[in-house]
């Protein structure tokens, strides 16, 4: 099997990397028969295998792709680490279109490329990728997660996002008030997607109000429609006023950035836990949410559910299995808060460093091994 036209390039030799870190390898692909651009970063395989989703997206400019693609390699090794699998951490990006450009020769050109990595990059579904893609993906090479049910894999991850979400909520509720316990609680859900979807479902089986909201007018009915059991517990809110309102939990569960010096000082909530990526506009964002005395749950420790139940596929995916698993998120979250008071640092800070010491520490182990310093 053979791979396309690839080049393969450390972050030293690439201009125009964004400084987050070293990265073991940066690989560019351009396939010219079927209009293949993709750019797969690797930015640790300390624990395992770099594992992280294909975002296929019309990005302006090949250094955008490039800087958006290392932020999430970096970022996927944090929550990898955080989350305790033994995952390395690694993105891609394919610049184009995917409405227009999408076809089965690409995405299978996509295939040979990340077979070429010799299993040292496993892919998933991102944004602009769908499963459908991964499974054409599954033929072309072993490397990938989230394929079908059918074919052996774990399917959608959106509900296993979800349910980490709702363990996460549960460990800041107990640090905050004293129990895991929702019912009663007022969460106001950012975005209802199909993670913000699934998150719904499972507060109002908590028995908790929920206020709701999206930019699509028919994702917010669905969502009316699907309860209505619990009409006097659902309320809707535009999009633009949902980190003010006046609530126990804001969740943000669409955009990133959407925390920064602007929205903090708006915020009427004691508590931040969502699916989102990349809540926090800048890092100074962490300290004003400490400042603000609202508890912050980093968004790479909620949101982890995903990807701890792909990374059950390769012993053979059990969704028993995998989600209990996923319950684990509970304990980190606890481990991580408790970090940020013992140590006096906001939360974003200790979940790094939670991350960080069980990289260096797995790194020590290899060091020892190979007798190399």
């Amino acid at each position: 099997m053979t791979a396309p036209s690839t080049v393969f390039e450390t972050m030293d030799a690439v201009d125009g990397l964004p400084d987050e870190g070293d990265f073991e390898q940066v690989a560019f692909c351009h396939h010219r028969p079927s209009g293949l651009r993709a750019i797969v970063a690797i930015h640790s395989t300390v624990l395992g295998p770099a594992l992280g989703g294909t975002r296929f997206w019309p990005y302006d400019t090949e250094a955008e792709a490039l800087t958006d693609v290392c932020r999430l390699a970096r970022g996927m090794t944090y929550k990898h680490s955080a989350a305790g699998l033994d995952q390395g951490g690694g993105k891609a990006v394919i610049w184009g279109d995917p409405r227009t450009i999408r076809s089965e020769a690409l995405i299978r050109a996509y295939g040979r490329f990340v077979h070429g990595l010799a299993g040292r990059y496993l892919t998933a579904e991102d944004v602009g990728t769908t499963q459908a893609d991964m499974d054409l993906i599954q033929r072309e090479t072993p490397h990938v997660t989230g394929v079908s049910p059918s074919l052996g894999g774990s399917g959608d991850p959106s509900p296993a996002t979800a349910w980490g979400v709702l363990w996460a909520l549960r460990a800041a509720a107990e640090v905050r008030w004293g129990s895991p316990d929702l019912a009663h609680r007022h969460i106001t859900v950012s975005g209802v997607g199909k993670v913000g979807r699934a998150l719904v479902d499972h507060l109002v089986d908590e028995g908790a109000t929920v206020t709701v909201a999206d930019i699509r007018d028919d994702a917010v009915r669905a969502v009316h429609d699907d309860h209505p059991e619990a009409a006097s517990r659902l309320r809707t809110v535009e999009p633009g006023a949902a980190h003010a309102v006046d609530c126990d939990v804001f969740a943000p569960c669409a955009l990133g950035a959407v925390l920064d010096e602007r929205t903090i000082p708006e915020l009427r909530c004691e508590v931040v836990v969502g699916s989102a990526n990349n809540q926090l506009a800048t890092p100074e964002d962490d300290q004003r949410l400490v400042d603000r005395d609202v508890l912050y749950v980093p968004d790479y420790v909620a949101n982890a559910g995903g990807v701890i139940n792909i990374a059950e596929e390769p012993a053979g995916y059990d969704q028993t299995r995998a989600w209990a698993r996923i319950a684990g998120i509970h304990d980190t979250v606890l481990a991580v808060l408790e970090r940020a008071r013992t140590q006096r640092i906001p939360p974003g800070e200790a979940a790094d460093r939670h991350a960080e010491d069980r990289i260096e520490s797995v790194a020590r182990v290899a060091r020892l091994r190979t007798g190399r310093p």
